[in-house]
């Protein structure tokens, strides 16, 4: 049995995916899945949830090796620390409140250029103030007003647009056009392009998408719509989960219990079975079937499509012709890092860390260098993360210990010849290629944080593979699709699918990260259940602080 409430092994016990009727079928329980079976079990519906990986959560789960813990795609989140926002009272009822945040503070991302640093400030106020300090001429002040206009206008456009992906097909054909249009002037230009129509400036540029990394894009390749969602995302200020990343499935799961569902581990769907243009249940790697009036999908479009249909049913529907128009993002690999000594003791903030070459403000062209040639070319971005620091639980669940997590984008293609090798098998060469990358991320840490040499109790290096082989992304992928003003064209990206009583969910239905994959399980769960559930959420929220 699981240490989570509502969460079992599929692999100790088959028998409880099919000794009881669901009212559907979710696959993958990263924040989407999880989250759409939640919205699901407050209407009362019965969600059976199978994930493949050991643990629950996707890139919301935890990871632990010796006494450390490393969070695996959650280092920091906005608005959830607001009261009245959609993503707090989203978080607060799928939780039944009793997820908590812990802001980071006045500055939750540093960016820096070799020794040039520049410090985002929570609230577009005082993110103005400080940039216009960093770029004083009155020609860059004007570009920065204009900016974070851009900013707010792009993302107050994106609500009808996703709104329309969760109408019938039917009804998309009559008004979706018109739902779609307001967001894409934005969506339709490159970030590049739109940033260069209010400054020339390139390095105030460069400093203003000094957050690619959180998409995945550098500013030429971007949709100007998800580097807006994302600056807006964080304008306000950051916040990670008090009690770290794992209270997130310990809040959530138990809500899904609650309507009779449950979270099954070590369950990986093989195919989603399809009867007369229907989804009648998916079967499972090892021959299982379960049955189920409904199957939604959190694994992602390309797997859905790709892997998980007979290429007899994705063929005859135009399926896999769909996903040609879309690409995966990028991958990246990870160094998680562990020390026996205290924050304190250590130094270290909560802000994050944005490392990029020194003068380099060309982005997409460092990005290019790097992917080409990795070994000889300097990082393009390096991404550090403080847990630790951030959550001010953390001592209580580890005391004397602190850990690290830093991040750089990287290229599956890197790793390809050992992908049919087993984990923690892939050989003398892969270790080497791992280790010579890691210990250039450990040198990149000492530049800027030179208090931690001779300090590091243990590190590991995750890899492209480590994710495939956990998140089951094909690529590696870390924001599922890659965010380009193509992939905000695509109609079919919604979550009614051709087959009857298949849905997507997730990232791939809304964007990156986790407030777009949970959204995405809201909005799923409105179409599904033909109810509008934001409204009801906020009723609900509104409720309980009368209660409280």
């Amino acid at each position: 049995m699981s240490d989570y409430i509502g969460v079992d092994s599929y692999k100790k016990n088959p028998t409880l995916a099919t000794n009881q009727k669901y009212d559907a079928i979710v696959i993958g329980s990263g924040i989407g899945g999880l989250g759409t079976a939640a919205f699901m079990a407050r209407e009362g519906k019965k969600i059976l949830v199978l994930e493949q990986h050991y643990t629950p959560g996707g890139y919301t789960h935890v990871f632990k090796r010796r006494d450390y813990e490393w969070d695996v795609g959650i280092h920091y989140i906005g608005e959830v620390h607001r009261e009245h926002t959609t993503l707090s009272r989203l978080f607060r009822y799928i939780s039944d409140g009793q997820l908590e945040w812990a802001e980071l503070g006045d500055v939750y991302d540093r960016i820096f250029f070799g020794e040039e640093e520049y410090e985002f400030w929570t609230g577009a106020d005082n993110f103005k103030a400080r940039m216009k300090g960093y770029f004083p001429e009155p020609e860059d002040q004007i570009a920065i007003d204009k900016y974070v206009d851009l900013i707010y206008a792009a993302q107050k456009a994106s609500f009808t647009f996703f709104a329309e992906k969760a109408v019938p097909p039917l009804v998309a054909k009559m008004v979706g056009g018109k739902m779609r249009k307001g967001m894409m002037q934005f969506s339709n230009r490159t970030t590049m392009e739109v940033l260069k129509d209010i400054t020339q400036n390139e390095k105030l540029i460069a400093v203003l998408v000094g957050q690619f990394g959180d998409y995945g894009l550098p500013p030429k390749q971007s949709s100007f719509v998800i580097h807006a969602m994302v600056a807006k995302h964080y304008m306000n200020g950051a916040s990670f989960p008090v009690g770290g990343c794992m209270r997130i499935v310990e809040t959530v799961c138990p809500v899904i219990a609650s309507a009779g569902g449950l979270v099954l581990t070590n369950a990986r769907v093989k195919q989603i079975m399809v009867r007369n243009k229907k989804a009648i249940g998916v079967r499972m790697e090892d021959g299982q079937e379960v049955f189920a009036p409904m199957v939604i999908s959190s694994a992602g479009v390309i797997n859905t499509y790709e892997h998980m249909l007979h290429p007899e049913v994705s063929n005859k529907l135009g399926l896999l012709k769909q996903l040609k128009k879309v690409a995966p993002s990028v991958a990246h690999i990870c160094l998680y890092i562990g020390f026996k000594h205290t924050v304190e003791e250590l130094g270290l903030q909560k802000a994050n860390y944005w490392i990029y070459p020194k003068n380099g403000y060309d982005h997409d062209k460092n990005f290019a260098d790097y992917l080409a040639d990795p070994e000889n070319t300097e990082f393009p971005v390096v991404y550090i993360s403080f847990p630790a620091a951030k959550d001010p639980d953390w001592e209580n669940r580890y005391p004397g210990r602190s850990t690290i997590d830093i991040i750089t984008l990287a290229s599956y293609d890197w790793y390809k010849e050992w992908e049919d090798n087993r984990w923690k098998k892939r050989g003398e060469e892969y270790d080497a290629f791992k280790e010579k990358m890691a210990q250039r991320l450990l040198n990149k840490m000492y530049e800027y944080l030179p208090q931690l040499k001779g300090k590091v109790d243990y590190y590991e290096l995750s890899t492209p593979l480590s994710t495939k082989h956990f998140c089951n992304y094909q690529k590696g992928e870390l924001y599922g699709l890659n965010h380009t003003p193509e992939r905000f064209q695509q109609d079919f990206l919604r979550v009614h699918t051709p087959i009857k009583n298949l849905y997507l969910t997730g990232q791939d239905v809304v964007s990156a990260g986790i407030g777009g994959a949970l959204a995405g399980g809201m909005i799923t769960a409105s179409a599904i259940l033909k109810k509008n559930i934001s409204d009801r959420v906020k009723k609900w929220d509104e409720q309980r602080k009368k209660n409280s």
